[in-house]
Order: C-alpha cells, then structure tokens, then sequence
C-alpha cells in the first residue's frame, strides 16, 4: 500500500509539471482584444508574415519614444498620457503577437524580436530613442537596450527575472526547468549603457520589490536612478510625473 501511495505521489507530481509546462504561457500572457485605438494610427512592422501592429503618432524631428506594455495591457490605452508627457517625440506603442489586433502568439523570443525590428524601423528616422517597458515590457525593454543604442530607458515596475518570480510561486516545482519564456533582464542590464530610471510602485502586489530593486544592482551605478512611487500599486501606478526632465 505504501508503494502504491507512493506511485500516485510521483505520478501526481509528473502530471502537476506536465500541466504548468503546457499551460505556463496562458498564466503569463493575457492578450488584450483589438479596441478603440484613442485617436492614433496604426501601422504593421515591415518585413513580417504576421500582421504586428504599432499604434502611433507621428511627429517630424529626431526624437522617438517606444512602448512595451504589461502582460495584459491594451498599449494604446496609454497614448493620450504619453502624447502629453512627450510631445516633441514620435510615439510607437507595440501590439504584442496575440494582442489588440495583431497576429500570432507571445513569446519572449518573439516578442523581442519584434521589439527590434520595430526600434530598427524607427531608427531610420528618429536617431534618439526613448524606450519606456512596464512590467513584462520591461524584460522586452532591458532587451533592446542591451542590444540598440537608446538615449534613455525608463522601467516601470520592473522584474530581475520572470524565472524568479515564477520559482517563488511555485516552491515545490522545478520551475528552471519548465519555463519556456524567463525573461532575465539581469542577464542583460550590464550591458545597457543609457541613463535608466526605475520606477517602482509602494504597494506593488504582483512584482515583489526585492525582484526590482535587485535589478537596480544589475546597472551601472553612474546611470541608474530610483524611485518609488508612494501608494501605487502595480496597476495603478502614475509615473509620468516623475518623466518632466524628458518632455
């Protein structure tokens, strides 16, 4: 009997992997449906087979601002916001694969890919880049840095890793080994070399503020500033106030 008790334990605990492994992208992506794009353009990245989407407004000189949203965020929800605090620049604010209209499904190997081809494309016109990633967009945004030349990058409340996050909430499971998509902005935040602001939220109830401020170690001490919103929580949180040295 205990050897029985013991083989449905195992097979339990086989069958409670299989299922997180299957399903671990619909517990971190929640694509948002194609709604009212706020009074913004929209154009497709060029050079793709599916169709991905950038809600923009565009505005002639060198500067350019590029958005990524959280894991369940309608992007261009935050153009009106945007446009008031930068209006020198142009904006572009990703539709992620999955997400308000566009094709395809998230991953993080897509998802940064299209991040790139979208900075690429803006590049061309608008030498200084702003990016600005919130949440899962500041993986994706960490990323571009690490990668394209950025004239500052702003990170709202941001992760060290998603696989961190994930092994905190799953204790007993070998989450390193399951998780497809990890995020690990700590990889990659060595070798950002744009002044960087980390805006985290007091109250933050879905990225725990150890994970943040570990990631504020991962820079350079000379570019990284930090500051903490007070009584925000993680969808709440208004920081454009903090962003007035950019407008």
């Amino acid at each position: 009997m205990l050897i029985n008790l013991l083989v449905a334990v195992v097979l339990g605990y086989c069958v409670l992997c299989a299922a997180l492994f299957l399903l671990q992208r619909s517990l971190l992506y929640f694509p948002t449906p194609d709604t009212n794009r706020r009074g913004a353009s929209v154009i497709a990245l060029p050079g793709l087979a599916e169709r991905i989407l950038v809600s923009t407004q565009p505005s002639a000189g060198p500067d350019a601002l590029l958005y990524f949203g959280g894991n369940a965020e309608d992007a261009a929800f935050n153009m009106p916001d945007l446009r008031a605090a930068f209006p020198r620049h142009a904006l572009y604010l990703l539709h992620y694969r999955g997400y308000g209209g566009s094709a395809g499904s998230p991953s993080e190997t897509a998802l940064v890919a299209d991040a790139l081809i979208l900075y690429d494309h803006v590049r061309a016109a608008h030498p200084s880049i702003v990016l600005i990633g919130r949440s899962l967009g500041s993986g994706i945004a960490v990323r571009v840095a690490s990668l394209r030349p950025v004239a500052r990058l702003i990170l709202v409340t941001p992760f060290d890793s998603i696989q961190d996050i994930a092994t905190r909430a799953f204790p007993y499971l070998p989450v390193r080994l399951l998780l497809l998509d990890k995020y690990e902005s700590w990889r990659y935040a060595p070798q950002v070399t744009a002044p960087t602001l980390i805006v985290a939220a007091e109250h933050d109830e879905v990225i725990p503020r150890a994970s943040t401020e570990l990631l504020r170690m991962r820079f350079r001490k000379d570019l990284v500033q930090y500051a903490v919103v007070p009584g925000a929580r993680h969808n709440n949180i208004d920081y454009l106030p903090l962003l007035k040295n950019d407008r």
